[in-house]
């Protein structure tokens, strides 16, 4: 009988799922040069973990970014918000009536209070994101300074055991320079990270708020049509980008361990030339958010690159822009190709 027979139907690949693709190749075969390069490290399971450990708050800036961007949005103060979070929590914690646990709070307090009032102003108030999100930067900036303008270095017990508590994976690791087992050691930011990424892509993916962004970003007025609540919708992404950020400024906190005004300064660049790498389009409604962590670190792996050749630092930002530039182009003419029928690409479906 037919409905008994197995039958291979090609379906197409979406046009997020394609570009998530490209850019995984990308970072493979970069990765893959590193290692040929300089085997010494790159061929370290530390070295890779340590890509998420001591950049988590990037990859965590660089999910938010992507579903806002999903959205049809842009939020260029999630960087101010970080570096704030974390001279907030800095002060919190020094002034000797903080805990630990009163810290994540007021992170998240920060984190959410910047979403409510840029995601508001944006979404029911019809005001261009760029526009609010500069004067949030601004806003998080004049706040930076005024709570503290030198650096605090947090001292207190119970967070600095947080901050260099590992998590051992004693059947992963690498031999040392004296044969010695050395195991593989993730810092808690780096589960953080994995965490998240876990809920934010079934988020996007298998719920309701997860295609009526995809719907929003890709044309609000089909999306209205359609019945889905655009207003709501656009500012529930940016309630969950500030809330990222504040999560983000406490991982930052963990990993540098001190309030400082520099801290994630240029964040907000990085993260969106690493939602792009990743294939998240600026003009909303593509991206797969597993792409996120992936461009971030393409970036990061171009970085390390030029660190272990020795060569002048100021080629990662050179390489780094070519990079955007290829993406952002390569973006374009995948998309149009495909819109024109000039290039398809299917898998099969059993």
């Amino acid at each position: 009988m037919q409905s008994q027979n197995k039958k291979k139907t090609k379906e197409a690949i979406s046009n997020s799922n394609l570009l998530f693709i490209i850019a995984t190749i990308i970072f493979i075969v970069m990765y893959g040069f590193a290692i040929l390069r300089f085997p010494g490290s790159f061929l370290q399971f530390q070295t890779f973990f340590d890509l998420f450990s001591l950049n988590a708050p990037l990859i965590i800036l660089t999910l938010g970014m992507s579903i806002v961007m999903i959205g049809g949005g842009i939020d260029i103060s999630v960087g101010a918000v970080t570096g704030l979070v974390t001279m907030g929590c800095a002060v919190l914690l020094e002034s000797k009536t903080g805990t630990v646990g009163s810290a994540m709070l007021l992170a998240l307090a920060i984190g959410l209070g910047f979403g409510l009032l840029q995601g508001f102003i944006i979404a029911y108030l019809e005001i261009q994101p760029f526009i609010i999100t500069l004067a949030g930067m601004f806003l998080a900036n004049g706040l930076l300074t005024t709570i503290h303008k030198d650096p605090i270095n947090v001292t207190y017990e119970p967070f600095v055991a947080l901050r260099d508590y590992n998590i051992v994976i004693p059947f992963l690791g690498n031999h040392n320079r004296l044969g010695n087992f050395m195991p593989l050691q993730i810092k808690i930011g780096a589960v953080v990270v994995f965490v998240l990424i876990v809920i934010l892509v079934i988020m996007m993916n298998w719920s309701r708020l997860g295609r009526n962004l995809y719907a929003v970003g890709g044309n609000s007025q089909s999306a209205l049509m359609l019945g889905i609540n655009v207003k709501k919708t656009k500012f529930i992404s940016y309630l969950i980008s500030g809330l990222l950020s504040g999560i983000a400024g406490f991982v930052y906190l963990m990993t540098t361990g001190a309030g400082n005004v520099g801290n994630a300064a240029g964040f907000e660049m990085k993260a969106i030339a690493a939602s792009i790498i990743g294939g998240t389009m600026l003009t909303g409604g593509v991206g797969n958010l597993l792409g996120s962590p992936v461009g971030a670190l393409t970036l990061l792996t171009i970085n390390e690159l030029i660190r272990a050749a020795g060569v002048n630092s100021n080629y990662q930002a050179i390489l780094s822009g070519f990079l955007l530039y290829i993406f952002i182009v390569m973006q374009s003419a995948v998309v149009w190709l495909r819109s024109s029928g000039k290039f398809k690409l299917a898998i099969l479906r059993h």
